[in-house]
Order: C-alpha cells, then sequence, then structure tokens
C-alpha cells in the first residue's frame, strides 16, 4: 500500500513527477480525459436543465480499473492534472470514478513541473473549483448542442461528414470573408518621386517628394508626374530643416499561447498543432544529463505576460553577468483587459538551464522553440534599443522633399532576440544614414526616379495572423486556437499553399449556408461574447446552465424555422459542360471528402462520376499535350501530362513554363 497517489494527464508528466518525489508515493497516468459525452447522440438532456450525460471513454476501462485499484491501495489521493479549466474537468471526473467527497482536499495545480513547484503544490492541496469545473462544461455543452444539431442540416444538404462548429464555423468565416475581400478588390495607382542628392562633400543620399507648399500631395497617374517633373526640372534643392534625435524600441512581453504560436510559425515555419504539441513535451519534462528529468517551461496554454519575481530576479542575473548592468531593466507588461490571467507568461523554469548548454539533450524541433521562449524571456528584461534618428526637410521650387535615417546607438534587448512581424518586414531596424547637412544648405541632384506602384489587397491569413485575428476579436482561448484551425483544415474546409490560408469550394459552400440560416452562429461578437460569459463562469458571476438556458431558447426557434425551410429546398448545383457517357445528362458538381469531382444528376438510377481535371495553358514540354494540375496526399500541387503513363513520361513538382517566342 502506499502512501501518497497522484494523477496526472500523461506519462510523460508521470515519469518527471516521479523523479521529485520520496517515499512511498505512486505516479500514475489517466491518459487525458476518462468520462466525456457520448459520440453516438448528443448526450445532453436538454428537458432536464441540460444536464450532460456523461460516459466512461471507450477503451479505458482496464485503465480506469486499474486507477480504482491504486486509489483503494493508497491513504490520499492527489489529482495532478493541468492548471487550467480542462485540468479540473478532467480532476472532477477523475473524483467521480474514484468516489472522492467533493470536501475533500484532493487538487494540487503547479504552473511548473520542477521540485520545489511540484513539493510546494503536494503541501498546499484545495478543493477542486467548480467555478472552472462549470466553465468547461457549459463550453463543452454548448459546443456540443450547435455540433449535433446543426451539422445534420449540412449532411443533408452538402454532404455526409461535415460538421459545425461554435469556434470553428468563425475562423472559416473570416478566411471566406478575406478571400471575398481579395477578389473583389480593385487596385489603385499611385506614384511616387525620389530625388538622388548629394551633399558638398558629394555623398549622395535619397529623398522622397511629400508635399507641396507644405501640404501633402498624392500622385494617381503619369500626367500628376510629368507635371510635377516639368516644375522641378530646373529647380534648386535647399536644406530647409534639419532634426535629430533618439528613438527607443521596447522589447516584446515573454509568450502568451499565441504570441508562441505566431512567432514560432514566423521564426520556425511551425504549425500551430506542432508548436503546441513541442511545448507539451518541453512543459512535461525531458531528461537533461546529470539533472534528470525535468519541466523546462511553464504552463503553455496562458493568455498571461506576468511573470513571478523569482523569475524576474533570476533574469535579472542572468541578464547582468552575461551582458552587463547598463543591459537589464525591470518590466512589468500589462496583460489584455480579457485575459484569464490564472498562469504566468511561458517561461523557462530555471534560466541557468542556456538551451546552447542542453542542446545534446533536446531534439532539433524541442531546441528551436525552448530558445525562442528563453530568448524572448530574457529580453523581455531588458533595456530598451536607442536609434539616433535624422530627419531632414528639402524644398525644391515650393516642392517638399523628405529624407530621413537612423543608426543604432545601443542595441539594448536586441542584442539577443528581435519580434518578427506578419510580414517579416524588419526594414524598420536597418541602418539608413543621412550625411551631415545643414540648414539653407544647397544640395546638387544627381538624378529624378519615378515609381509606378499599385494598391495591393490585404494578405490572406497564416495560421499565425489568423490566431492574431481570433485573439484580437476576442474569439476562442488559448487552449482552443490550434485545435480550431486544425479541424478547419482536416474537414477540408480550408488548405494550405504554402503558408496562407485559402478556402475550398467546400468552405465556402458551407459557410454560405451558415452564414443565411445561423447568422448567430457565424457572428464574431457573438462568439467573443459566449467566451467572455464563459469567463464569468470561472469568476462565479455567472451560473453556467443560465448561459446555456438564454442560448438555447432562440437557437431551437432558429433550428426549426431553419429545417422547415430548407425541407425541400437543394442547393443550386453548378451544372458543368461534361456530359454524363452513361445516360447523357450533364454532369454536376458535388463535394466529396477531398475536394470537387462530377456525378450524374440522375442518381440513383445513374451513378456515373468522374474526377475534375484541372489543366494550365502550357503544353507539355516532351510531348505537347495538355498539363493537368493534381494534387498528392500531402495536398500539394503537381503537374502530369495527360498522356502519362501511357505515351508520355512528364511529371513535376514545379509549373512548366511556357517558351517564349524569339
Amino acid at each position: 500500500m502506499s502512501d501518497k497517489l497522484i494523477i496526472v494527464e500523461s506519462p510523460a508528466k508521470a515519469n518527471t513527477i516521479k523523479k521529485f518525489i520520496g517515499g512511498n508515493t505512486k505516479v500514475v497516468a489517466s491518459m487525458g480525459h476518462i468520462r466525456d459525452l457520448p459520440k453516438s447522440k448528443l448526450g445532453v438532456n436538454i428537458e432536464n436543465n441540460f444536464e450532460p450525460e456523461y460516459i466512461n471513454i471507450r477503451g479505458k476501462g482496464d485503465l480506469i480499473k486499474s486507477l480504482k485499484k491504486d486509489a483503494k491501495n493508497s491513504k490520499i489521493v492527489y489529482l495532478a492534472t493541468d492548471p487550467d479549466r480542462e485540468g479540473e474537468a478532467i480532476a472532477w471526473h477523475l473524483a467521480h470514478i474514484l468516489e472522492i467527497s467533493e470536501d475533500e482536499k484532493c487538487r494540487v495545480t503547479f504552473n511548473e513541473i520542477t521540485k520545489d513547484a511540484v513539493k510546494k503544490a503536494i503541501k498546499e492541496p484545495r478543493n477542486l473549483d467548480k467555478n472552472l469545473i462549470d466553465a468547461q462544461q457549459a463550453r463543452r455543452v454548448l459546443d456540443r448542442i450547435v455540433g449535433y444539431k446543426i451539422s445534420p442540416l449540412l449532411w443533408k444538404k452538402v454532404r455526409k461528414g461535415l460538421s459545425a462548429g461554435r469556434v470553428q464555423s468563425v475562423a472559416v468565416k473570416l478566411i471566406v470573408d478575406r478571400e471575398n475581400e481579395i477578389e473583389n478588390f480593385i487596385p489603385e495607382e499611385y506614384w511616387n518621386i525620389y530625388a538622388i542628392l548629394s551633399n558638398k562633400e558629394k555623398k549622395e543620399f535619397e529623398a522622397q517628394l511629400y508635399g507641396k507648399e507644405n501640404k501633402k500631395i498624392e500622385l494617381k497617374n503619369k500626367e500628376e508626374v510629368d507635371n510635377v517633373l516639368k516644375e522641378i526640372e530646373n529647380a534648386k534643392y535647399f536644406v530647409k530643416d534639419v532634426k535629430n534625435g533618439t528613438k527607443k524600441r521596447t522589447p516584446a512581453p515573454p509568450f502568451t499561447t499565441s504570441t508562441m504560436q505566431q512567432e514560432a510559425s514566423r521564426k520556425l515555419g511551425f504549425t500551430l498543432k506542432k508548436t503546441m504539441s513541442v511545448a507539451q513535451g518541453l512543459y512535461e519534462g525531458v531528461k537533461i544529463s546529470d539533472r534528470g528529468h525535468i519541466g523546462l517551461i511553464t504552463y503553455m496554454r496562458t493568455d498571461s505576460t506576468r511573470i513571478s519575481e523569482v523569475a524576474r530576479a533570476a533574469a535579472k542575473k542572468e541578464i547582468e553577468h552575461t551582458y552587463g548592468e547598463e543591459y537589464y531593466e525591470n518590466r512589468y507588461y500589462k496583460t489584455k483587459q480579457d485575459a484569464q490571467d490564472a498562469h504566468e507568461a511561458i517561461r523557462p523554469t530555471n534560466i541557468d538551464l542556456n538551451p546552447d548548454q542542453i542542446k545534446q539533450d533536446l531534439t532539433n524541433d524541442q531546441y528551436k522553440l525552448y530558445k525562442l521562449i528563453y530568448n524572448r524571456f530574457l529580453a523581455s528584461q531588458m533595456s530598451q534599443a536607442i536609434y539616433n534618428t535624422t530627419s531632414i526637410e528639402i524644398e525644391a521650387n515650393k516642392y517638399n522633399f523628405r529624407a530621413s535615417g537612423q543608426t543604432l546607438k545601443f542595441k539594448g534587448f536586441m542584442v539577443l532576440y528581435v519580434e518578427s512581424g506578419d510580414n517579416e518586414d524588419e526594414e524598420k531596424d536597418k541602418n539608413t544614414k543621412i550625411p551631415e547637412l545643414e540648414a539653407n544648405e544647397e544640395l546638387n541632384k544627381i538624378k529624378i526616379n519615378t515609381v509606378q506602384s499599385f494598391t495591393q489587397p490585404p494578405a490572406r491569413f497564416t495560421e499565425a495572423s489568423l490566431v492574431k485575428a481570433l485573439e484580437e476579436k476576442g474569439i476562442g482561448r488559448p487552449s482552443t486556437y490550434s485545435p480550431t484551425i486544425t479541424t478547419i483544415l482536416e474537414r477540408r474546409y480550408i488548405e494550405k499553399n504554402q503558408k496562407q490560408l485559402i478556402p475550398t469550394d467546400l468552405g465556402k459552400v458551407v459557410n454560405k449556408l451558415l452564414i443565411e440560416n445561423f447568422s448567430d452562429i457565424v457572428n464574431e461578437e457573438f462568439t467573443a461574447q459566449m467566451e467572455s460569459e464563459f469567463d464569468d463562469v470561472a469568476e462565479g458571476k455567472l451560473e453556467w446552465k443560465k448561459v446555456l438556458n438564454e442560448f438555447y431558447n432562440p437557437f431551437s426557434k432558429t433550428l426549426e424555422k431553419v429545417e422547415k425551410e430548407l425541407e425541400h429546398v437543394e442547393l443550386e448545383e453548378e451544372v458543368s459542360d461534361v456530359p454524363c457517357d452513361k445516360c447523357g445528362r450533364m454532369m454536376v458538381v458535388k463535394y466529396g471528402r477531398f475536394g470537387k469531382f462530377l456525378a450524374c444528376p440522375g442518381y440513383p438510377e445513374c451513378k456515373n462520376t468522374k474526377p475534375i481535371i484541372n489543366t494550365i495553358d502550357v503544353p507539355c514540354p516532351k510531348c505537347g499535350g495538355k498539363i493537368q494540375v493534381k494534387k498528392s496526399k500531402k495536398r500539394r500541387n503537381y503537374y502530369i501530362c495527360e498522356n502519362n503513363p501511357t505515351s508520355c513520361d512528364y511529371i513535376s513538382w514545379n509549373k512548366p513554363k511556357k517558351e517564349k517566342n524569339i
């Protein structure tokens, strides 16, 4: 018989904790949830005030028996699942299965899996937090109702196997809306004029036209540009004003879940799913030479930028030792208003474990992400970067030109880490030197350059920018970003081309059906409001079944109305110009698991189907036949001759180019 039994979710976490706990203590894993709503039915008794009908998860019978036996043979049982709503719910289900009283102080939580944190938590067990459990139940039940009530309509009207979800449907809508903006975008022409000038020492620099008589002007076409060029053709260029100053750049805060996902996407090329998987491993523990198993980072599902005073002191010591006192600055960051703030920001648990010193103990992916987290945290407690700046105002025949430059005076935090932007544009941090100039100095004109440009449509979302948009709009929470985007990719509502997220035809059809019939469900404000109400439940300000009642009454009326309206409505089918080779009817476009295909409209009498063959306007480089565009199993485009494999073997990942006639 053991003195204590500690139950966690995963074997990796159990292995790490075992190393810290002495005495007669057993540590076992529940392997995630052990009870959930059934998959085969709604599993929510709506008439009985939304009572969930939980069942033991299929396949976990032997594990449950083992957990019961271990609990029976232990004096004390501690439930040490993750320190968030999901973890609290898993602990609650475990308590139910193991018949642990609600009054018993059986819950232990820690933000980092280190010896001190784990031992401290075990000394301070608490009761299960009913508010956190109810918040998780509210989300789970509401999402189950939305999914199980709306999805059957998609099965009838589009195809079987589709799903609608409260957060995933909003994410798809954002991507479809962005695609519509891009498709409807009308580029507008604009021009810039640049003067290449030099001072008396013949040092050249560039100045840009920005106004006339100190009023900003915009050049829309070549005619306007030519008029300006005429007026400044013989003009003299004089320095009107020289302003020297400094600019400071502040480091970014330590990582939250979403900023970690964004940076790992931009800097490392990680998908959200990969980032969270690698981070989970770093949190649960890695075997380090001479140290044994140790959790390297704090809990990775958080929207707080707060750090502990102990971590702050450790950062100060490391920065001053490695870089010098002038590189340290004690910084506090504001956590956004609707953040749950239950945990610290994501940071290394032990600042002495430098990424490069333990590289041999980590996988390549673990090393990359740990280094990103480590450097970001240290940089967040470092001094600002300081630039010397110069701004020059120049006049030429009443036209105003401006030149600006900057040189880095003090690197500060940038000696270690610089945050990426969505467009990877770091131009703002580059040194651009302007020669020494004085007011009223006459400049030499070397030449004038004109550049024609066109306004650009908004960029397609990437995983990183979509997470940023969801967070800014208050849609979802740290634990939901990765599964949401993973789900809509797996459902083939969207696909990824390089890093860009593009809606598929299937995604557009489903989005249109949901917008036309369930506008609230795919409404950003409504979804954000629901998240806010879940937060209120977690804080004990709102009763969870009241939230469900207020949602369900209008939802059920809408559902009833839509079911009647759609009963005799068929989605308008796109008719192709391809006749059915079995019965002669013109085939129609249908949507399957892997995208569009052609089907005979005479189904079920005629069950003929055909793939849709996409071709490009480039002949086969080998035989001159048509080039077909197909997708690999990983959804990557490849190009193949229509005569492959009968008389031509052309196939390539690269799009063939049209030969130019000379």
